[in-house]
């Protein structure tokens, strides 16, 4: 599709969401009339970027969210509006460097240079929690090994199904749906797509799921750790990249775990550039109570805190799973959806550029043994230690972009700042009689 005009005629369509998303992975948009989006598509529609989470000011000129018309999705709830992706323009300067689709953009380009293209699958996960979101929904949620609960799956069976319902219609190929390890938790997979076109799906997944949670009177959250106690929601990335002619250049039978040297290579630029990747991939303050969390209520936290890799094991932030993809296990939730597939092109790429060795696969149980292996760096314990880690990778600062990087750190310093300056209520029952 490339006449927006045309597509609501055929479809109906009386209004446009033209969305974007900013530095925060929060999503702004603006709703235009069908009669307006020919104008809009050329010109764009018009924000006070300082008003969103962009390293902006109220004296820059005019943003211009320029919709992509190839990413139009008509809302399965709401057929009268369509939902399209914008890239950022600044009306007296040009694309703007900071803008998260922007970046992501860039980078599948220097792929496309190589001859190759990024191919990824997402595994959102979120809790359904009751309208305030403080506690779960579902009251009988109660199970101490809750994951793949048939019964708690069916309770909340009209919001899952309503969501893969309307995938299938989008033509997504949902494949499975699940009660998580989570009481009130579930995740929903569809198939992997190009890096582009799985973070536009992976954006507006997370926009339909919040509006038919709350069309049926619940809270969505994708909170890295809303709950203390049980797991937290992590986004699961299975990544493989492929050639011009359609081949699998990470599958090669020959190899360890079927692996190719290509897979070894941009692994090993993921593996060398993760503890700066976490200020990306594990955006928040709260993030880091899911990656550095104590033992959960079932009994183990799936998430990483060292920076190791394995075959088929869940304990490690890297896992090869099959032939010809692994999967990064470190991403939660609050991640940025164009973000987190930009800073996996950017780290993988400067890994089969260099070269990189992965280093050393270990395939103990991380969570029982993690102990023995001393030789792999920790993960940031919070985010001012995950902002300095990236701060001072300078070859991933300049993959992701100098003026986006700039712009990440002074905002995401800012937000640390704000939060360090908060009183807790674990002050005052700490500390106020001392």
């Amino acid at each position: 599709m490339t006449d927006l005009a045309e597509f609501a005629r055929e479809k109906g369509v009386k209004y446009f969401m033209i969305s974007y998303t900013d530095l925060f992975g929060s999503q702004r948009a603006k709703l235009v009339p069908a009669q307006a989006i020919a104008e809009m598509q050329k010109d764009g529609a018009g924000f006070a970027g300082f008003a969103t989470w962009l390293d902006l000011t109220p004296a820059h000129a005019d943003m211009l969210a320029l919709p992509d018309a190839s990413s139009v999705i008509q809302l399965p709830w709401k057929r009268e509006v369509a939902w399209v992706a914008s890239d950022c323009v600044m009306s007296d300067s040009g694309p703007l460097a900071q803008a998260p689709r922007n970046v992501l953009g860039r980078l599948t380009a220097e792929a496309a240079e190589m001859g190759l293209v990024v191919k990824t699958g997402v595994e959102p996960e979120f809790f359904l929690l009751t309208p305030e979101g403080t506690q779960i929904s579902d009251p009988a949620d109660t199970a101490v090994k809750p994951c793949y609960d048939q019964q708690a799956v069916m309770r909340r069976y009209d919001v899952v199904a309503e969501i893969c319902d309307y995938m299938l219609e989008l033509g997504w190929e949902p494949y499975q749906n699940d009660h998580e390890d989570a009481n009130g938790q579930f995740e929903m997979n569809w198939k992997y797509d190009s890096a582009m076109a799985t973070a536009d799906k992976h954006s507006f997944f997370k926009f339909m799921t919040r509006s038919v949670a709350e069309k049926h009177g619940l809270r969505a959250t994708f909170m890295p750790k809303p709950i203390m106690g049980l797991t937290g929601n992590g986004c699961h990335v299975h990544i493989s990249v492929w050639t011009r002619d359609g081949r699998n250049a990470f599958a090669d039978d020959g190899k360890e775990l079927s692996l190719s040297d290509e897979g070894r290579h941009f692994l090993g630029g993921v593996m060398k550039h993760a503890s700066a990747l976490a200020a990306i991939t594990n955006p928040t303050v709260n993030s880091y109570k899911r990656i550095n969390a104590p033992r959960t209520v079932s009994g183990a936290t799936w998430a990483p805190n060292t920076v190791t890799w394995t075959g088929n094991n869940r304990t490690h932030m890297v896992r090869v799973p099959g032939p010809g993809r692994f999967e990064l296990r470190l991403p939660d939730g609050a991640v940025n959806p164009y973000l987190l597939q930009a800073v996996i092109i950017a780290a993988g790429l400067s890994g089969l550029r260099s070269k990189a060795d992965p280093g050393k696969r270990h395939d103990i149980d991380m969570y029982a043994e993690g102990h023995r292996i001393t030789d792999a760096p920790k993960l940031p314990l919070n985010l001012l230690d995950a902002i300095r880690a990236y701060d001072d990778d300078a070859g991933l600062k300049a993959a992701m972009g100098e003026d986006f990087s700039a712009a990440y750190i002074k905002m995401k310093t800012q937000e640390w700042n704000s939060y360090c300056g908060h009183l807790t209520q674990w002050e005052r029952d700490n500390t106020l009689d001392i």
